[in-house]
């Protein structure tokens, strides 16, 4: 009994503190698959410490945009970064979102590229509190950097530039055991310079989809934000053509986005529709009738004669005695037998 208590709670505080990023999706799913990825090449790494975080398609306003590969300061010694991926949902593709954690976790074998091949990460390692480079896949300047060293990556999977799991066309591959752990590590999020980087990206017109139709201006930078940096990569190609469906935009509500309720966007069966557009909300209320007659209110009215509340027989009835006027006026106005008329 006591076995199984102490059991419990040590599952309890596991999943306390597990970070909210080992699941982190954003609660939006696209009805249209993102673009493949663009083709460029990797910055020079700015110094000892940095990461690489690649690019991926994000998703805002009805649109794809290309947020850039960038080199990140990693926020703790012996952390790595495992990217954003989109996965096929059922109904849409669904985004989640990268995390910082002491392993590589899963990304949808997806092929980023620079050490990112779908599984793991093959650009560098910890080791005594030190990053060192790979530089068979890494961009990096023996000068400025001497942890470094050269091994050889064998790829086996696919190379290609889809940017999904699953669904039409998408990547096959499913998360391995190792990843599953990694999963259920203890994460950090984005840090604050990835945001804002990411922030940058969807608010630069050139960035979306519809406009660089696969093929951003801004393909990496050398550190997160530094768009108008000298060092600052163009996409050499696109990963495939693409044009931006008609018909695009989200079949589901966004997580931070509270859902329409009936009674603000349709009359309900107890409730009439109210007008919501036109010059008739501005003008005063008229007077309708209620929607439940026991709650009408009656105007005031003058009781009537008292012979209208007779029945209409009666009313109708002849009474004896009582002549008609017109009638009376043609007895009046004939002669009596015994006068002569006038001579």
């Amino acid at each position: 009994m006591h076995i199984r208590f102490i059991r419990t709670i040590l599952f309890t505080l596991v999943m306390l503190s597990m970070s909210a990023a080992s699941f982190a999706q954003i609660g939006i799913s696209i009805n249209f698959a993102p673009p493949e990825l663009p083709v460029y090449e990797q910055p020079l790494c700015p110094g000892d410490g940095y990461l690489w975080t690649p690019g991926y398609w994000a998703y805002a306003d009805d649109d794809y945009y290309w947020v850039p590969g960038t080199w990140v300061m990693a926020p703790q010694v012996g952390l790595l970064w495992t990217p954003a991926y989109w996965g096929w949902g059922g109904n849409g593709f669904v985004f989640y979102d990268g995390y910082w954690g002491p392993h590589v976790g899963f990304y949808g074998g997806i092929s980023y590229g620079y050490g990112y091949f779908g599984e793991g990460y093959e650009g560098g390692r910890w080791d005594n509190g030190q990053f060192f480079y790979n530089r068979s896949v890494n961009n990096v300047s023996v000068t400025n950097i001497h942890n470094v060293y050269n091994t050889t990556v064998v790829n086996s999977t696919t190379v290609n530039r889809v940017s999904y799991n699953g669904g039409t066309g998408g990547i096959s591959v499913r998360p391995r055991p190792q990843e599953e752990a990694a999963a259920r590590e203890k994460h950090i999020p984005a840090v604050a310079v990835q945001t804002q980087h990411a922030q940058a990206a969807r608010t630069n017109p050139e960035q979306r989809a519809s406009v660089n139709h696969g093929k951003p201006a801004v393909a990496a930078t050398p550190k997160p934000g530094a768009f108008n940096d000298r060092a600052v990569v163009p996409a050499k190609a696109a990963g495939a053509p693409y044009t931006p469906p008609a018909n695009r935009g989200a079949v589901q509500p966004a997580a931070n986005t509270p859902a329409a309720h009936p009674e603000n966007s349709a009359a309900r069966p107890d409730k009439p529709a109210q007008p919501t557009t036109g010059p008739e909300t501005n003008r005063a209320p008229t007077a309708q009738p209620p929607t439940r007659p026991e709650k009408r209110s009656q105007p005031q009215r003058t009781p009537p004669p008292a012979e209208t509340k007779r029945p209409a027989q009666e009313r109708q009835r002849p009474q004896p005695g009582a002549q008609k006027p017109e009638e009376k006026k043609q007895k009046d106005e004939q002669p009596k037998k015994d006068e002569k008329p006038p001579q």
